[in-house]
Order: C-alpha cells, then sequence, then structure tokens
C-alpha cells in the first residue's frame, strides 16, 4: 500500500436513500483523512464496498461454482481450467486467485485501521459516544471476520494480521488454521453481541448476521475428520444454539412462496440476513456492478423468433446444470425445481418466425403459415427423454428434451435475473447479492443437529424448508407437473405431505437420494443428504465449491457427479497461494529463499 491512496471509497449517502453505499473516486487522501469523522465513515464504506467483490464478475462462478457437482462448464469461457483441474489451474495462471487474495485483504487491512482508530476520533455528528464507536468497531470486526473466513476455506493456512498497515509489508507469515478459526469466532462473537436487531440503514450488519456466521464457522470448523481446523467436541452445540437464536429471536422469517426470493421487487425481503448492495446508477457504481446475471443463461437468442432483450438476459452461458442436480429434486411435488429454473421462452421477435413445412404441418391448410405469433410459446425445454424427432417437429414450438440438452441448450437459472437493467447489452446491474438467507439458517442447525445424532431434531428444520418448497393447497401447478412429471393436469392439491422425508431418506436405497459408494453408514449417508438439500435449496448461490471442501467431501462428489473434473486430485480442495504474494515475502530483512518460497505454497501446486 502506499501512503497516498488511488483506490474506490465508499461514500455514506443521504438517510433517505435505501442503499447506503455508493462510490465515487477519491485521489491523493493523505491517511491522516481517517483521524477524522468523515474520514473514518468513508474508511468502514470501504470496507463494505469489498462484499461486492463475489458478484461483480465472472470470479462469482469460476471460484464458487465451477468445479463442484452441482454445475459443469457451458459452451463459453476462459476459465473452465477450474472445472476440470488441469495444469492450468496453478499459483500463476489463476488470476483470479491473486484477485481475491488481494480484495479480502485490502478489505481486511481497512478493518483493521478502523478498529484501531475509531476509539481516538473526537467526532461531532456519529463519533459522539461510545456506543455508537463500538457499533461501527462491531460492524468492522464482523467484516474482518468473514473476509478470513473465505480466505481460510479457499487458501487454508493464510497470514492472520491484525493490524492496519499503511506502508508496504514484506513478512507476512501464514498462521494455524486453527488460529484464523479462534480469530474469525472472536471476532463475530463481539458482533452479535454488540450489534442491534436492526439498522435504520438496509445493509449495515446486524446482530443476525453475526449470529448467522457463527453458526456457519462453527459448523465449518466441527465438520472436519482429517483436517485440523481446530475443531472442538461443541463445535455442533454452538453452531445449533446460534442457528436457532437467529430462527427464534430475529426479524426473519421463511417467506411463503419460494419464487419470491427471486422477485426483483422483492429484494430487500425478511428472509436476507446479509447482502452485498447494487443498483444501476452506473456512472456512481464505475463498472462495479453485479454481473451474475450473465452467466447461467443457455444461447436462446438465436433460436426461432427470438432476440436478445432485457427480460431473458444476456447469455454468457458459462454454466450447465449437471444431471445430479436434474434428478436430486423430486420435480414433480418439490417446487424449488421449476421456481429455479427458466423452461419457456416466448417469441419476442416476429423477424424470424418459421413456417410449418409438408413434413410437420398438422393439417395441410397450415402449410406455409407461421408456426406460433409475437408472444407465443418460441422455446420449451423439458426433463423427457428419448422423445423422437418426428414427434418434436410437430410441436409449433421448438421442442429440447433432455436428451438433446449441450453447451448451448441447458436450464437457465433464474435466481440472479435483473430485468432493471439499463439495456440489453450491459452487464452490471443492480439485483443485490445475497450471502445469507434464512433458508440456509434452517440447513445449518439441521446439520448441527444431524451430526450430533440428533436426526429427530434435524429433521424439524429440514421439513419446515421442505414445506415451503411444496405447492400449496389451491396454487396452479407449472405445465410440467402433467406434462413432464405424470401429474394430473388442474391438480391444485397441495403437496406438502409428499416432500416430508423422515429418517428413511438416510438408508442407502432411498430412491429420491444420490449417495457415493462410501457412504456406507447413517451417520455418512446423512451428510450427503445434507449436501443433496444444499443443492435443492441453495443451487446457483455461491455456496458449492466451499461446502463440499468444508464436508472433506469435494475429490468423491465432485468426479461422481461432474464430468469434466476428471482431473481432480485431493491437494484441489484447497486454492494455490498467489505467487505474486509469494515472490514478494522476505523474512528477518531478505528475501525467501527458492526452498522458503516453496515451504509457503500449497501442496501439489
Amino acid at each position: 500500500m502506499q501512503k497516498r491512496l488511488y483506490i474506490l471509497i465508499a461514500i455514506l449517502l443521504l438517510p433517505s436513500c435505501k442503499k447506503f453505499l455508493d462510490e465515487e473516486m477519491v485521489t491523493q487522501i493523505s491517511y491522516d483523512y481517517y483521524d477524522t469523522e468523515t474520514g473514518i465513515e468513508d474508511l468502514v464504506d470501504g470496507a463494505y464496498s469489498e462484499l461486492r467483490y463475489l458478484f461483480n464478475g465472472e470470479q462469482s462462478f469460476t471460484l464458487f461454482n465451477y468445479g463442484v457437482d452441482e454445475y459443469t462448464e457451458a459452451s463459453d469461457g476462459q476459465n473452465k481450467y477450474f472445472d476440470d483441474y488441469t495444469a492450468q489451474l496453478n499459483p500463476t495462471s489463476a488470476a483470479y486467485i491473486h484477485d481475491m487474495w488481494t480484495a479480502y485483504y485490502r478489505a481486511i487491512n481497512a478493518c483493521n485501521m478502523g478498529i484501531e482508530r475509531i476509539p481516538k476520533i473526537e467526532g461531532t455528528q456519529f463519533y459522539t459516544n461510545d456506543t455508537n464507536k463500538n457499533l461501527r468497531i462491531a460492524e468492522l470486526r464482523f467484516l474482518r471476520g468473514f473476509y478470513y473466513f473465505m480466505l481460510v476455506q479457499q487458501f487454508g493456512s493464510v497470514p492472520l494480521t491484525l493490524t492496519g498497515d499503511i506502508t508496504v509489508r514484506l513478512e507476512f507469515e501464514r498462521s494455524p488454521v486453527a488460529d484464523i478459526y479462534q480469530t474469525i469466532i472472536s471476532d463475530l462473537q463481539f458482533a452479535a453481541a454488540t450489534l442491534p436487531a436492526t439498522q435504520s440503514q438496509y445493509g449495515r450488519i446486524t446482530k443476525g448476521a453475526a449470529r448467522h456466521y457463527l453458526a456457519k464457522v462453527y459448523l465449518t470448523r466441527g465438520s472436519a475428520v482429517t483436517e485440523q481446523r481446530g475443531q472442538r467436541p461443541s463445535d455442533m452445540d454452538s453452531a445449533a444454539y446460534w442457528a436457532n437464536l437467529v430462527i427464534t429471536d430475529g426479524p426473519y422469517q421463511l417467506l411463503d412462496n419460494y419464487a419470491d426470493l427471486w422477485n426483483i421487487n422483492n429484494q430487500e425481503n425478511r428472509e436476507v440476513i446479509l447482502a452485498a448492495q447494487f443498483n444501476n446508477n452506473a456512472f456512481m457504481l464505475n463498472g462495479s456492478g453485479n454481473r451474475t446475471h450473465l452467466y447461467y443463461q443457455m444461447v436462446y437468442d438465436q433460436k426461432p423468433g427470438m432476440q436478445r432483450d432485457i427480460t431473458y438476459g444476456r447469455p454468457f452461458r458459462r454454466l450447465m446444470p449437471t444431471n445430479y442436480t436434474l434428478d436430486i429434486f423430486d420435480r414433480k411435488n418439490d417446487s424449488r425445481f421449476y421456481k429455479s429454473f427458466r423452461t419457456t421462452y416466448l417469441s419476442n421477435n416476429s423477424a424470424n418466425i418459421p413456417k410449418w413445412t409438408v413434413d410437420n404441418a398438422p393439417s395441410p391448410a397450415l402449410v406455409g403459415q407461421p408456426k406460433f405469433k409475437l408472444g407465443d410459446t418460441a422455446i420449451l425445454l423439458t426433463l423427457h427423454q428419448n422423445v423422437p424427432d418426428a414427434e418434436i417437429a410437430r410441436k409449433s414450438y421448438l421442442w429440447i428434451t433432455r436428451n438433446k440438452f449441450n453447451k448451448q441448450d441447458f436450464l437457465s437459472l433464474i435466481k440472479h435475473m435483473d430485468p432493471t437493467r439499463l439495456d440489453i447489452s450491459t452487464e452490471t446491474a443492480g439485483r443485490d447479492g445475497v450471502y445469507a438467507r434464512l433458508g440456509e439458517t434452517y440447513l445449518i442447525a439441521a446439520e448441527a443437529y444431524g451430526r450430533s445424532g440428533n436426526y429427530g431434531r434435524a429433521l424439524e428444520y429440514i421439513n419446515a424448508l421442505r414445506r415451503r418448497a411444496a405447492y400449496k393447497q389451491g396454487e396452479a401447478k407449472p405445465m410440467h407437473y402433467w406434462f413432464t412429471e405424470g401429474g394430473v393436469q388442474g391438480d391444485v392439491s397441495s403437496t406438502e405431505s409428499l416432500v416430508q422425508v423422515t429418517e428413511a431418506a438416510f438408508d442407502a436405497n432411498d430412491p429420491h437420494e444420490q449417495y457415493p459408494p462410501s457412504a456406507t453408514s447413517k451417520a455418512a449417508r446423512f451428510i450427503h443428504f445434507m449436501l443433496n438439500e444444499r443443492t435443492r435449496e441453495l443451487l446457483g448461490e455461491f455456496q458449492r465449491w466451499m461446502d463440499l471442501a468444508r464436508t472433506e467431501t469435494s475429490v468423491e462428489r465432485i468426479k461422481l457427479f461432474n464430468p469434466a473434473a476428471g482431473n481432480m486430485k485431493p491437494f484441489h480442495k484447497l486454492r494455490p497461494i498467489p505467487q505474486q504474494h509469494i515472490d514478494r515475502l522476505f523474512k528477518n530483512g531478505v528475501p525467501l529463499t527458492a526452498d522458503e518460497r516453496a515451504a509457503e505454497q500449497n501442496p501439489g501446486y
């Protein structure tokens, strides 16, 4: 870092604005600026701004959804070596690894500086008392713990620094993983004890966020079997305790309808616990908008009767769901499947609508007539297998059945779509990026109880989510219910009883689950059941790579379910330490030797 800053700093907006974070370019700021009330607020907001990192580029899916069991590479993209684990995934060529390292340590340094300086601020506005000062310190301690949690899950042992640096730091030793987890827990505990349940500015850290991440950190530390994370016998009890507090002692509630979670007009809903803030002000955001809407979409705009538009998005076709993902849902009775994917595209282009031919027209009178009109179904994707081509040709729309899915044509995830983008070519969008929501808190509690052998209590939380996942009495079901999945057209009965689970779900022969060959015990199958359930609830929400690493199931599950990942090795459960970091390290005032540099790298790289 330099003594004169050339950085983006988040600026506090007027209290009437819903989103308190926006950015403007600030140049040549002295570090003395952060000894003022205005400066320290800018520093705090700067620490918040790195929450956007996960969502504002291709690092989102590259680091969190490539190379997993749920998703595999589609047709386009330059980072497929993260999915197929080739030798290109190494300390020098994996640019996103260095970018993540830099972003999170930049944020950690801002947190450290703020934690050190806030007690000394003599303010006349916000920083007039210790209560307000401790509030901001608690926000920064949460953020510091959060960023270290992201780093330790990706890299394992990393440098642990708790002081702010205003000059270039050359000696930067890695700390034991156990020490990092203990520091994270200490920071989050302070935040949980200090922060209020709600804040007047939406987006600021709350008590619920600290509790949720305490539960998640304890679950992560306690999930270790062969790895040394400093795990303790009480970790599962702690995970369950903190998760229960979020569920029972806070403002959060599960939304009644799973689809409402992805409604762009319902972002600030009662289920969201932590989200990175974005908006569509391209000038203020300086190009750092949410880009995740780009990556999960099929090539619809080159199909008959279609052209690119804002509703269906800009299709970067980076990822496609694996067969595991398509099959792990009870697609007939669990509404989460068809509420997560787009299967139908209505014609938005009258210029290239196909016409009936002699070979496929239902009647001679239709030959030469358009197959459909503007606004009619132009594309339909279904999970049918092996439908005769002649039957497909007789449909007015382009019918893409499962056996025709490929890297261009597949089910598109809709969770990140943003129809409020400024125009059809704009990559950046204003949807907030959700890190934590109450649905995951239920899963954390369930897994903590199940890992402790209390399967009955675990099932209470799982079935609470399943009740929300079921079609409600009177709810209209999608056409796939009867056309694809064998239901009865017009059926509006509840499916709640059909999606509830019992301990029988942990049996090896349960028809609704997929268990790897190694899962020979009920306890092992429960862990894989929870991974299956996390897919059903959290698919595509940038959790999966760390879920598999946490449970030490990466190699088996990824090689079993992802056809591209045959090169994966056990050492890939950690990312390579960026070579740019290692090459600038000193020890006792002198550059590291070649052997010392090698020792700084994670094994296998």
